[in-house]
């Protein structure tokens, strides 16, 4: 049997959901994507799956969110408000961009890119676990190949959903990936040492060694640094990364990204390649929104923006 239940969000303004959806196009459908104005995902609601459907019906000054929950469990008033709270958190939609955009003001190319993206929030991951997978999964490849397995890791070891003969995907439980060989992981297009490192950062949390949500309640990014590279695995710029996607720290740049230091590069350096200390220098100019300023830059480059 399913069961369906509908509800409406108003994030804060502004808002461009389209643009901030769009980082999931192409993607799979089983799993996450967005396609045709819809945007869909299976998330976790007090232990069990659901598929959330969502749909922007309002402006970017007016935002308002259709959100269309399908489980084959009863859903609860209780399910509704943790979905809600879920899709607020992948879309960060309680966070003003107004502070981001004033201290823009003051960087001529930041500040024409704000323009041109006005409404683009950062998406976050559901879980800092789901963040540490991705980050770990993307060291040294493309962020399009690093999709390609994180999907192949979702269909092997995520529970499934089925609905009216359709199957979905949710992320990988710690306990999945704990319990998976190395060589499982491994067959997800995985090197020996990042299969190494995923299955033992998931076993740690079984054990109750490792509470990566706690983290996010650090308020000093150096402290959150060093508890994360004591991970095997995990060194400052995977750090970096995980703080930014999955714990909403948007002060936090990951400049040993080279997609990140690329991006700088064109905007401010006339393509000139530069290091790690050179993209901080520059950030420097964006305050306590360095992460998500790069952001901008990524999405900006995408789009072939020029200023």
């Amino acid at each position: 049997m399913i069961f369906n239940e509908t509800f409406t969000i108003q994030p804060l303004a502004p808002f461009n959901f389209d643009l901030t959806a769009q980082l999931f196009a192409n993607a799979d459908k089983q799993i996450r994507t967005y396609s045709n104005g819809v945007f869909q995902q299976v998330i976790r609601l007090n232990g069990n799956l659901v598929l959330a459907n969502i749909t922007s019906t309002g402006t970017i000054e007016q935002p308002t969110l259709n959100i269309e929950l399908t489980s084959n469990h009863t859903l609860t008033k209780r399910d509704c408000q943790k979905a809600q709270e879920t899709i607020n958190y992948i879309f960060n939609l309680n966070f003003d961009l107004s502070a981001f955009y004033k201290e823009a003001q003051a960087d001529p190319v930041m500040h024409q890119i704000t323009r041109q993206l006005y409404g683009l929030k950062l998406p976050t991951y559901p879980t800092v676990f789901e963040s540490l997978v991705d980050s770990i999964v993307e060291q040294q490849i493309s962020v399009k190949v690093a999709r390609t397995i994180e999907e192949r890791l979702a269909k092997k070891f995520g529970d499934p959903l089925d609905l009216n003969g359709e199957s979905f995907f949710a992320f990988p439980t710690p306990q999945n990936l704990a319990s998976a060989s190395i060589q499982d992981i491994r067959n997800c297009g995985l090197s020996q040492r990042k299969a190494e490192y995923i299955q033992q950062a998931s076993q740690l949390i079984v054990d109750g060694k490792l509470d990566l949500e706690h983290l996010k309640n650090h308020k000093s990014p150096q402290q959150i640094i060093t508890e994360l590279d004591a991970i095997r695995g995990i060194g400052v710029w995977t750090a970096e990364l995980i703080m930014l996607e999955g714990m909403q720290k948007l002060d936090a740049l990951p400049a040993d990204d080279f997609g990140i230091r690329r991006v700088i590069s064109r905007y401010y350096c006339n393509g000139v390649p530069i290091k790690s200390e050179q993209a901080r220098h520059i950030a420097q100019a964006w305050g306590i929104w360095k992460g998500l300023a790069a952001y901008y830059l990524i999405v900006a480059e995408a789009k072939d923006i020029i200023v």
